[in-house]
């Protein structure tokens, strides 16, 4: 019996929600003065801007609400913060590390 492979998002919709799943947390360590992404047995060192990103991943706001949040809180045009973060969620999701309900 062979397991079936994982589904491979390639697209993140505006209405969906990112949400990091059970087992993975988003921590800022003092000691190397930066975010990272802890999973089970894995753990990711975040540039600046995805630990900002991810900070505005709460489980309720949809991918437009995040957009809108971070343009806020940056004075920056949602269209560049959406470019920037749609793949980066995508890519996370891919690795198993957010999950996208739709």
């Amino acid at each position: 019996m062979t397991a079936e492979p994982a589904a491979v998002e390639t697209v993140l919709p505006d209405h969906a929600i990112p949400v990091l799943p059970r087992g993975v947390r988003l921590r800022h360590c003092s000691v190397r003065d930066g975010w990272f992404l802890l999973a089970p047995e894995r753990a990711m060192k975040l540039q600046a801007t995805a630990g900002h990103i991810l900070g505005a991943v709460d489980g309720e706001r949809s991918f437009a609400g995040v957009v809108a949040h971070l343009a806020e809180a940056f004075d920056a045009p949602p269209e560049r913060i959406a470019a920037d973060a749609r793949p980066f969620l995508i890519d996370l999701a891919n690795r198993r590390m957010l999950e996208i309900h739709r």
